[in-house]
C-alpha cells in the first residue's frame, strides 16, 4: 500500500451565489481589458513589414514534388507548422514529438481557415509513406502534411524547434510576415488564433487593419465545415438569424449597464 499523501489544496472561499456573481464580473473586467489588449497586439501584427521570399524551396506532397508556392493552394495566405517527426526524434517512428503531437490534436478543421483565404500546413522530414501512416492511426487527415526537403526549416528558424511561419502570396510573390516559435503558440490550434497571426486577421470589419483589407460584416461568413462554397455570398437565413442575435445581445448589454 502506498504511503505517499497529496498535498493539502488551499482552494478558494465557498460563497454565495450573489457573491459569486459579484466576483465574476470584477474579473470580467479584467478579461476584456485583456480581450482588448489581445486585439490590439493583432492589429499591431498586420502592419508589421514583410520579408520578401526569393528563394525557391521544394518539399514532397502526397502526389509529388510542390513548391512554396504550391501549398497556398491557390490562397492569399500560409502557415506552415514545423513538426518534429522523423529519425532521431523520440516517438519515431511510432509518433511524432509529444509537443508537436498535443499541438496537432488541437487543430481545427481547416475549412474555417481556408474560407479566410488561408491554408494550413504541417512540414516535417519524415518520408511520405510514413507521414501518412502517422495521420491515419493519429487521426491527423484533415492536417495537410510536407516533407522538408532542402534548408527551408534552417532558412525559417525552425531547424532544430518547433515554430511557425506565416507567409503571404501576392500573385507569384511570396512574403514572409510573421514566426512564432516560443511561448504563445500553445495556444494555436482553433481558427482564431491561427487568424489573429495571419497579415490579413479574421478580416471583419471590426477590426483596425490598413486601408484596403479585406473585411466583411462579423458572424456572416461562418458555415458549417462541409457547407463552404467558394465566394458564395452569406446564407440569408444565417445573415437573419446572427443578425438577431447580435441585436439581442447588445440589447442585453445595455441594460446591464444601467
Amino acid at each position: 500500500m502506498s504511503t505517499s499523501t497529496q498535498p493539502v489544496m488551499h482552494t478558494p472561499p465557498v460563497v454565495s451565489s450573489e457573491e459569486w456573481e459579484t466576483a465574476r464580473k470584477e474579473l470580467l473586467v479584467k478579461e476584456k481589458a485583456n480581450t482588448r489588449a489581445r486585439d490590439a497586439l493583432a492589429a499591431e501584427r498586420r502592419k508589421m513589414p514583410w520579408m520578401a521570399v526569393d528563394k525557391a524551396y521544394s518539399f514532397d506532397g502526397p502526389r509529388g514534388k510542390v513548391s512554396l508556392l504550391d501549398l497556398f493552394e491557390g490562397r492569399r495566405q500560409l502557415i506552415v507548422y514545423r513538426a518534429f517527426f522523423e529519425p532521431g526524434v523520440f516517438g519515431w517512428p511510432d509518433h511524432a514529438c509529444r509537443g508537436c503531437s498535443l499541438g496537432a490534436d488541437q487543430v481545427a478543421h481547416v475549412a474555417h481557415l481556408n474560407a479566410r483565404d488561408t491554408t494550413l500546413v504541417f512540414a516535417s522530414r519524415a518520408p511520405q509513406p510514413d507521414i501518412a501512416r502517422l495521420k491515419q492511426r493519429m487521426g491527423w487527415n484533415n492536417i495537410p502534411w510536407v516533407t522538408i526537403t532542402d534548408s527551408f526549416d534552417a532558412d525559417f528558424g525552425v531547424g532544430e524547434w518547433h515554430g511557425t511561419n506565416v507567409f503571404y502570396r501576392d500573385g507569384d510573390r511570396v512574403f514572409r510576415t510573421y514566426f512564432l516559435n516560443n511561448r504563445g503558440d500553445e495556444q494555436l490550434g482553433g481558427t482564431w488564433n491561427y487568424l489573429d497571426i495571419t497579415p490579413l486577421g479574421r478580416q471583419e470589419i471590426w477590426e483596425d487593419s490598413p486601408q484596403g483589407y479585406p473585411q466583411t460584416t462579423t458572424y456572416k461568413w461562418w458555415n458549417w465545415h462541409d457547407s463552404y462554397v467558394a465566394d458564395a455570398a452569406p446564407d440569408e437565413k444565417w445573415v437573419q438569424i446572427s443578425t438577431a442575435g447580435e441585436e439581442a445581445f447588445r440589447k442585453q448589454r445595455a441594460s446591464e449597464k444601467r
